[in-house]
């Protein structure tokens, strides 16, 4: 793996609980907490919020050779609809608030559907606490990518405050299988055991570790949780459980097989260093 396939910089993150008023949309309810805790950029694990209205796109084929895939028409949910679990990465654009969010909900009238939620059209509809992670030392920011053709969330180094937790700020860029590279760099810096926080993506189609696959190429992906960590041989294992939802609305959940999940546009996330190897320094 080449190590400009993986944007990652050491950084420090503080776990706190967040808490989204009703009525306020989602980025701003997001961009308020963030703006209170001091820093620019975060990561976020929902479960159990319940919006509405909730407008949303699903990935598609792109008709444009300028791109290897792209959105759906917007959507918007039927009546409220109760996220089951989701994952959020939140930046900046030219100095406004930006996020990025997949989840897979349940709407007013039982269906389930997930896919990238538009989060500045989405209201809260009623008070939720969510899981948060503050970044110090490392930022996302909205920067244009030219192998993709996309504006997208790049990690950048920032001034660091003291305290926190141990943490690698990373964004995997194409082609590179999602397992693999979060294996390589925590090898590459020591790190025995991490566990990751937040996690959005996507991934060309998918293969779980007992073999089920997702066949349509184009996949919204987030992260529901992770860890890397010694497999019983010694050497480190990711084990990533993801949601998904397929351009053809496929949704599915597992866990991924090593070796087998390239990424297809990028992979934003957090790894919460928790444990590093004796005698090995810290890097952040």
């Amino acid at each position: 793996m080449h190590p400009a396939r993986v944007q990652c910089v050491p950084a420090s993150v503080r776990p706190v609980h967040v808490e989204l008023p009703r009525g306020v949309t989602l980025l701003q309810g997001l961009a308020d907490a963030v703006r209170a805790q001091g820093t620019t950029s975060a990561v976020f694990s929902l479960r159990d919020l319940t919006l509405a209205p909730m407008a949303f796109v699903m990935p598609a084929l792109s008709d444009s050779p300028k791109y290897v895939a792209y959105f759906s028409q917007r959507y918007e949910s039927s009546g409220a609809a109760r996220i089951e679990s989701g994952s959020i990465t939140y930046g900046l654009r030219d100095g406004q608030p930006s996020l990025h969010c997949h989840a897979t909900w349940i709407e007013a009238d039982g269906h389930r559907r997930s896919g990238h939620v538009l989060a500045a059209e989405s209201r809260v509809e009623r008070p939720a606490r969510i899981d948060a992670w503050m970044l110090d030392g490392a930022a996302f920011e909205v920067q244009p990518d030219a192998e993709t053709n996309f504006s997208l969330l790049q990690v950048t180094p920032t001034a660091a405050r003291p305290g926190g937790l141990e943490a690698l700020v990373v964004r995997v860029r194409p082609n590179e299988d999602l397992c693999l590279a979060l294996e390589a760099i925590c090898a590459e810096r020591n790190i025995r055991r991490g566990r990751i926080r937040g996690g959005v993506g996507s991934l060309i189609g998918s293969v779980f570790d007992d073999g089920r696959t997702v066949e349509p190429f184009v996949t919204e992906v987030f992260i529901r949780g992770g860890v890397i960590e010694p497999g019983t041989e010694g050497a480190l294992r990711a084990e990533v459980d993801v949601g998904l939802v397929a351009h053809t609305g496929e949704i599915a959940e597992g866990r991924l097989a090593r070796g087998k999940n390239p990424v297809l546009i990028t992979f934003e996330l957090v790894i919460e260093v928790q444990e590093v190897a004796q005698g090995a320094g810290s890097h952040s």
